[in-house]
């Protein structure tokens, strides 16, 4: 696999598993004690901590991606697996 390759997958991993880490213990003001704001919106994040969920997202990405690749490499699963899978699911 090409470096930009390897480089592109790795951006949807990370991209993916930063939409499934951004709610994570998200509070709203309210939730958290806080006055509500006139303006604000009422659903908005008392503190988002971006950076932690960045570091949260690149973590777990990497892991799921050294699985991705080292699959690439030794062939764990292939194709033939997936489909045995399928027909074993539904019966086809």
């Amino acid at each position: 696999m090409k470096w930009y390759s390897v480089l592109a997958i790795y951006l949807l991993f990370w991209t993916v598993t930063l939409f499934v880490v951004l709610p994570w213990g998200i509070r709203t003001g309210e939730e958290a004690g806080d006055t509500h704001v006139p303006g604000q919106e009422v659903g908005a994040p008392h503190r988002p901590s971006m950076w932690k969920r960045v570091l949260w997202t690149t973590i777990i990405s990497t892991i799921f991606f050294g699985l991705f690749y080292a699959n690439w490499i030794y062939g764990w699963i292939d194709r033939a697996d997936l489909e045995h899978m399928y027909e074993r699911i539904y019966g086809i």
